[in-house]
């Protein structure tokens, strides 16, 4: 499976959420998530020991969509700057996969 790039803008003490819908580079119909499992983190770069996690859902299984989100008291710790991030899916079967990846610029807030 090809990996999606996708790079964010995550502002700093406000709620962030988007969503990815994925497709099966074999049929080019939508990748079918039923019964899989996703995990996504961000980090300042690859081989950072530091790193924040987004929540993930798979919204429309079905039709391979995955939301991830953070919210307003998780952002407002993460200093601005350049990040990257990924998003892993681990099959019904036990195998797991990079389905997107991309760079995730946090902006600074004004606002508190």
């Amino acid at each position: 499976m090809a990996v999606y790039v996708s790079n964010i803008v995550i502002e700093q003490g406000f709620d962030f959420d988007t969503s990815f819908q994925l497709e099966d580079t074999r049929t080019n119909g939508y990748l079918d998530l039923v019964g899989a499992g996703t995990s996504a983190m961000l980090r300042k770069h690859s081989s950072s020991s530091t790193q924040v996690s987004f929540a993930t859902t798979l919204t429309q299984p079905e039709n391979g969509v995955i939301s991830i989100s953070m919210l307003a008291y998780q952002t407002v710790d993460i200093k601005p700057g350049r990040y990257v991030y990924d998003v892993q899916i681990t099959t019904p079967e036990g195998g797991t996969y990079k389905a997107v990846e991309g760079s995730a610029l946090v902006r600074g807030g004004v606002t508190r």
